[in-house]
């Protein structure tokens, strides 16, 4: 029987529109496109979630890939407020979730800047029964150990919690440790697998 959910963030509860947030920074598109390319599209992005470079390590490493682009990738992401923004659904859905007796939790990748940037994205947090954020334990997902932080720090059963991710490595990852997991699309296909499973 399911008893817990645990959600990532970007892309499930909220939205991370980072095309959208450099356009409206005043990049044009063949701007967009190389600043995507030495930053949110390099493996070194992963390092920002993971939380032991510091911001100006990680903004070294994406001027290493595009030199020419320094000033450009300095004024992107010098405040990224309005990268993350929260799905109206998010709250309505844990606390539907929550009323018919489940635990809620979060576990996703996810930077300090962006914790503080977007701050009023993640208003939905408070209203969960708990959660792990990459930056804080300096450990990304597919890694297991950061599930395994999960489960143990709120003495969740793996044959009990479903993971809804967007990314299927991630999801792969949870079933491997014994976890449910919904590749998550949309609410109404997570909703439907969610049912599949037994959730009410």
């Amino acid at each position: 029987m399911i008893r817990n959910i645990i959600f990532d963030i970007g892309n499930v509860l909220t939205d991370f529109s980072w095309r959208k947030f450099l356009q409206k920074k005043g990049f044009n598109e063949a701007m967009v496109e190389r600043i995507a390319k030495a930053s949110v599209q390099s493996p070194a992005w992963n390092e920002i979630d993971r939380g032991v470079w510091s911001l100006e390590e990680l903004m070294q490493a994406f001027i290493a890939r595009d030199p020419e682009i320094e000033e450009e990738l300095r004024r992107a992401y010098a405040n990224v407020t309005g990268m993350v923004t929260r799905r109206d659904y998010a709250i309505p859905w844990i606390q539907e979730l929550q009323a018919k007796g489940y635990r809620v939790y979060y576990l996703s990748n996810f930077s300090e800047k962006a914790y503080e940037d977007c701050a009023d994205a993640l208003d939905f947090l408070p209203y969960t029964d708990g959660g792990i954020l990459s930056y804080q334990e300096k450990v990304v997902k597919p890694d297991p150990e950061i599930y395994r932080r999960l489960l143990t720090r709120y003495s969740l059963k793996e044959e009990e919690s479903v993971f809804l991710d967007d990314t299927p490595g991630n999801v792969e990852a949870a079933r491997a440790l014994g976890l449910y997991g919904i590749c998550f699309q949309t609410k109404e296909q997570a909703e439907e697998e969610l049912r599949g499973l037994g959730v009410r």
